[in-house]
């Protein structure tokens, strides 16, 4: 046989071959480590850059030295990448990491709360400010603006309406934790995120009817759209609301988005919010919680509705 059957013909791979590998190599590392949309829950420490004054820290311990711990629960965050939960200067140096990195972040000032603006500090009629706020330093709101009262003089205040902490870079020290798979916890860091308010909750699948609209086939003249009602399986966020959360301006301003965040962010269909009723009122004011005066005794309702000049006939007639 001849030498050239044993030869094994040796080739290169194509230009565009290389090119396609090297992509693909990039791309995979690219999307190694923590992504966008990941919960992540984190430890961390902002502080000015020049004074190193405190903004915001998860550390108990911090917290207290600072004297601020009687200001709300201090606890490591979780947040979603990606979603503007932090600064993006902060994002991006969490962003290809893992569990257990930790980093210091610059944040410059135009990005963190903004470059000081002098044309931001206006004088306006010092009776647009409440008589209690009338001294320097006082945190004030005109005409639906929250600013810092420097001067009043006579009927005019001079008031700085620029962020506290305008013209400041902040330093953030963080440490990242861990990555928050379950539902029931990614819900409850959103909503301890966005409200600050330690709630009790619990996920459930509930049967739930809903009715649509099925429209008829085109090819079937005079027919007309058909109404379906069919059992569908719902994922249900159970939220038990307490007095906090019903008073929380928060709350009580951006539900919707709020909510609707949390399910776009989690495996979640909807949320329930349960009013707890346990008994313990004092009874309705000027109902049956008034009728017995100063009396233990037992109420004839019906002359107590007489003297109010109530007809129970009409009463009962509307329930």
């Amino acid at each position: 046989m001849s030498d050239e059957s044993d030869e094994v013909e040796e080739t290169e791979p194509a230009e565009e071959d290389v090119d396609a590998g090297a992509e693909e190599q990039d791309a995979g590392e690219a999307d190694e480590g923590l992504q966008d949309g990941d919960f992540v829950r984190l430890d961390y420490t902002a502080r000015t850059v020049e004074g190193e004054q405190l903004v915001d820290t998860t550390d108990p311990e911090i917290a207290e030295a600072e004297g601020v711990d009687d200001q709300g629960d201090f606890e490591p965050r979780t947040i979603v990448l990606g979603e503007g939960h932090l600064f993006p200067a902060v994002e991006d140096d969490i962003r290809g990491g893992e569990v257990g990195d930790e980093g210091t972040v610059v944040v410059e000032a135009a990005e963190a709360f903004g470059e000081y603006d002098e044309e931001e500090v206006e004088t306006v009629a010092a009776d647009k400010i409440d008589e209690d706020d009338r001294y320097p330093g006082a945190r004030v709101q005109v005409d639906g603006r929250q600013g810092v009262l420097e001067t009043i003089i006579g009927g005019r205040a001079r008031v700085d309406f620029n962020h506290p902490l305008a013209g400041e870079d902040i330093e953030y020290d963080y440490e990242v934790l861990e990555v928050v798979d379950d539902d029931l916890e990614r819900a409850e860091g959103l909503l301890d995120m966005f409200l600050e308010l330690d709630l009790e909750m619990w996920i459930d699948t509930d049967e739930v009817e809903e009715t649509r609209v099925e429209e008829p086939d085109e090819d079937e003249e005079d027919a007309e759209p058909e109404t379906v009602t069919e059992t569908v399986e719902k994922r249900t966020l159970y939220v038990e609301s307490d007095p906090q959360l019903a008073m929380n301006q928060q709350w009580m301003m951006q539900k919707q988005q709020i909510a609707g965040q949390i399910i776009d962010l989690t495996d979640l269909d909807r949320i329930l919010i349960q009013e707890v009723l346990d008994g313990s009122g004092m009874g309705m004011p000027g109902m049956m919680g008034g009728m017995g005066g100063g009396a233990g005794g037992d109420v004839d309702i019906e002359e107590a509705l007489e003297d109010a000049d109530i007809d129970a006939d009409e009463i009962a007639d509307e329930l």
